[in-house]
């Protein structure tokens, strides 16, 4: 789950810091001036065992990233196996077919490469990012663990153990553990697909079988349940040759039918407090029930979650740390294991703090209910247009940085989830569609008190 096994809280993608890549090109006359617009290049097609392949190709700097997707996280875990999407990530790395234990770490960075993994809600996914000429070395090693892996009892107990240090490190024996990225789910939603501890109980990690992971594997580790995405200095008929030389022969699987993780409306306003012995400050967390993927709304609250929460000139900011001094920073946003354009289910907005003892949370929640007020009531075509250059900002910002590891993300997602890539250039018109009266819209129907969850960490451990 976690990336380069370093982070925690709200995931970012790549724990090291690397100079930001300006990988996108383009302008359009705009009246008077020229105003740039997003140009990925994109190529995109299909082996005959179904594996998606995208290919964006830039000559920024002497580096590829690669990616591979599979369409499978841990909200459609096996039930009473929760934890086991994130567990197998982990296997994973425990040797393949041509590569034994920690060969594959060793080739990577023996070749001057990075690499990790992570698990979500709807994929797990593994990338590289290496010297542009180690591309078919990169190819050959993610096509030889895509082939089979090395499943033995010595390695699923191994990594069981290191699952379990893991959530007791991250989550148990942490303050303010898991909150509120992994307790919100559980609160907030209904269907036990959305509302499961994903990151594992100890009992389920304990509890997996050796043919339960070679199931798995299988069943979902297949070309037709996955994407690779290439970004960066490549030539694209070599890469397409390699592509097919490495992953062509893999055999499909038959996939199961997928679940219905649909959620019910909310109606009444859910409120819990939850006990946290190592915490010294209380804390809240207020979520919201998104709306449907790709639905106007959706974009209408990509754009409030700008207005509302996302940097300093944002009115809960405002509110809460420069007027009220509530609290020294207030987080939040649309899927906190990724951002708004990487999951393909059911989602809250939500924001969280920790605020000194003293505060009576509904003086926050007030706050909560005023700027909710103003995206219902009073928001401009001027609101808007600074929420839209926001957005493009950080649209921007996340296809450029990281040597083309954010870009890969959004064009795998959109892979995955929309059979289309290049919906990546779209997105900048997609919010500039939004109006005042859909954002009024959005507000009152989706931010209502009976659509929101709140949760309290008490250290006093009042109960409710």
């Amino acid at each position: 789950m976690n990336y380069f096994k370093s982070m925690s809280g709200k995931q970012l993608f790549i724990c090291l810091v690397f100079p930001v890549l300006l990988l996108f090109s383009g302008t359009v006359q705009a009246g008077n001036g020229t105003a740039s617009i997003l140009n990925v290049p994109v190529v995109y097609y299909k082996l005959g065992n179904g594996l998606k392949v995208v290919l964006s190709q830039d000559k920024t700097a002497p580096t590829i990233a690669l990616g591979v997707y599979y369409n499978i996280g841990f909200r459609i875990e096996p039930k009473n196996r929760t934890g086991f999407a994130h567990l197998f990530e982990h296997m994973m790395f425990q040797g393949s077919q041509n590569l034994g234990k920690m060969e594959f770490v060793k080739l990577i960075q023996k070749n001057g490469g990075v690499f990790n993994g992570s698990t979500r809600f709807d994929f797990t996914n593994y990338f590289e990012i290496m010297p542009a000429h180690k591309l078919e070395t990169a190819l050959w090693g993610e096509a030889d663990r895509m082939k089979g892996l090395s499943i033995t009892q010595e390695n699923l107990t191994n990594q069981q153990g290191v699952v379990k240090s893991e959530v007791r490190v991250n989550v148990l024996n942490q303050p303010y553990g898991g909150f509120p990225w992994l307790d919100m789910p559980q609160y907030a939603n209904e269907n036990w697909y959305n509302a499961h501890n994903f990151y594992g109980d100890l009992a389920d990690l304990d509890s997996a079988k050796l043919e339960d992971v070679n199931s798995f594997f299988k069943t979902y580790y297949a070309p037709n349940n996955a994407v690779l995405v290439l970004t960066g200095d490549f030539d694209v008929n070599d890469a397409k040759k390699w592509v097919d030389q490495y992953f062509s022969a893999i055999p499909a699987s038959t996939l199961p039918p997928k679940p219905d993780i649909s959620e019910p409306r909310q109606e009444k306003e859910k409120k819990f407090t939850k006990e946290d012995k190592l915490a010294n400050k209380p804390a809240i967390a207020i979520a919201y029930k998104m709306p449907d993927k790709n639905t106007p709304e959706y974009y209408a609250m990509g754009l409030i979650d700008q207005m509302l929460l996302q940097g300093n000139d944002s009115r809960l900011n405002q509110s809460l740390v420069q007027e009220k001094g509530y609290t020294g920073t207030v987080g939040g946003g649309i899927n906190y294991l990724g951002d708004m354009f990487d999951y393909n289910g059911p989602m809250v907005w939500m924001a969280n703090l920790i605020y000194d003892a003293k505060v009576n949370p509904d003086s926050i929640i007030a706050q909560f209910d005023k700027a909710v007020y103003f995206a219902e009531n009073t928001v401009t075509q001027k609101n808007l247009d600074l929420a839209v250059i926001k957005m493009r900002s950080s649209i921007y910002d996340a296809i450029g940085g990281n040597f083309g590891i954010g870009k890969l993300n959004m064009l795998a997602s959109f892979a995955l989830f929309d059979d289309n890539p290049s919906k990546i250039n779209d997105l900048e018109n997609e919010f500039k569609k939004v109006t005042p009266e859909l954002i009024k819209k959005t507000a009152k129907e989706y931010l209502r008190p009976g659509n929101r969850t709140i949760l309290i960490i008490d250290p006093k451990a009042v109960k409710q």
